[in-house]
């Protein structure tokens, strides 16, 4: 497949993601002002807080599905001189601003329940009030399921936080739907009480959102099993590479991932082949990963001198002592001129892993007081 064809392939798989999202997006909105009309009239109507302030949330859940509208297309913008990598993380911004607006309306709910605490209205819910209720209880919880599902199968934060709201709603009212059969049957009114708890639930959830989106836009570990599947992708490329490490990936938005990768090849190799193969990991991980591999660096590896072997196991069985040392690699050995380099991966389950490898440098220049020792120190960023 020639990189035009590719260049295209990815940005009709873009487009049709768009469409998805869009396409889920109006589905939601319909079905939540409709949902919001007949609500704020039954409980206008019922005298009923619980029914009004739900009827208010789900017409936040409307704006919600317009906001993961207007970041879809945000982001489906062209990259230019000033965002040379696009504009995908519009979308986790949008994802901020619904999980901000569901906890806004956590707090105002929770305002309004308190207040009708200290100042009860007695409600008046006829039968066709509680069908109706029950009604929207199904339909969110076919909507809030439905919009989870498209999310996740297009890598949309922004779908699944309304998805997730969506089902929440779900939740407040069937509680409202309770609290109106109590009533009816036995005289007791809860449904102010029931705002506290509803509110609560909801203002949990729009605080968990924004945590979440926030550490996406801060940058987050490289999921486990992508992280695997490339590096063994890149491996498979030629028998003589001796592994991969330092995967670094930049995520600039839902399906647009950029990064690099060291890998250990044999000291004999020319740089002829080098470039060749370093092409080809590029193309494959790209095909196989949907990522696209700035950079492949290079770590050249002594393989022919027993003298070197004999080295790196030693300095290999020293690392062992040390827990917080994950890893080394990169290692090479130029005996002629007495130099030694590699790089060591610390673990982040150890608060003082600086103090460690510098003990560490030390005992390996103590043990090879002949070479002068470089050594990188690395973070654990990828299994």
């Amino acid at each position: 497949m020639s990189d035009k064809q590719k260049k295209r392939e990815g940005g009709n798989r873009l487009i049709t993601r768009e469409k998805q999202i869009v396409k889920t997006s109006v589905i939601g909105i319909i079905v939540n002002v409709l949902l919001s009309s007949g609500k704020a009239v039954i409980g206008l109507l019922s005298n009923s807080i619980a029914i009004v302030l739900d009827a208010l949330n789900n017409l936040s859940d409307a704006l919600s599905s317009v906001i993961a509208i207007i970041g879809t297309k945000l982001a489906q913008k062209p990259a230019d001189k000033k965002h040379p990598y696009g504009h995908g993380r519009a979308e986790y911004i949008s994802a901020m601003i619904i999980s901000a607006i569901v906890l806004y309306a956590g707090i105002t709910s929770l305002i309004e329940s308190v207040k009708k605490i200290f100042k009860p209205e007695t409600p008046d819910y006829s039968t066709l009030a509680i069908v109706l209720v029950a009604v929207a209880v199904v339909a969110k919880i076919v909507l809030g399921l439905y919009v989870q599902k498209v999310g996740k199968k297009t890598n949309s934060d922004s779908l699944v936080a309304s998805g997730k709201d969506a089902l929440f709603d779900s939740i407040i009212s069937f509680s409202t739907l309770v609290a109106a059969l109590v009533f009816k049957f036995t005289g007791l009114s809860l449904e102010s009480y029931l705002g506290v708890i509803i509110s609560a639930i909801i203002i949990k959830s729009g605080i968990e959102m924004i945590r979440d989106t926030i550490s996406q836009i801060l940058g987050e570990r490289i999921d486990s099993d992508l992280a695997k599947k490339i590096k063994s992708t890149v491996v498979s490329v030629d028998d003589e590479i001796g592994g991969a490490y330092d995967l670094t990936l930049n995520n600039y938005g839902p399906e647009r991932l950029m990064g690099s990768v060291h890998i250990e090849v044999p000291e004999t190799w020319n740089s002829d082949k080098i470039d060749t193969i370093t092409r080809k990991i590029q193309i494959k991980v790209q095909e196989e990963c949907g990522v696209i591999l700035a950079a492949v660096g290079i770590y050249s590896v002594n393989k022919t001198c027993d003298q070197i072997s004999e080295i790196r196991t030693k300095v290999e069985e020293l690392a062992k002592t040390h827990p917080e040392i994950m890893q080394l690699h990169g290692f090479f050995v130029d005996v002629k001129n007495k130099m030694m380099s590699f790089d060591a991966v610390m673990s982040f389950d150890y608060p003082d892993m600086r103090k460690v490898f510098k003990t560490f440098q030390s005992e390996v220049k103590e043990m090879c007081p002949d070479y002068s020792v470089f050594i990188q120190m690395d973070t654990d960023i990828s299994d």
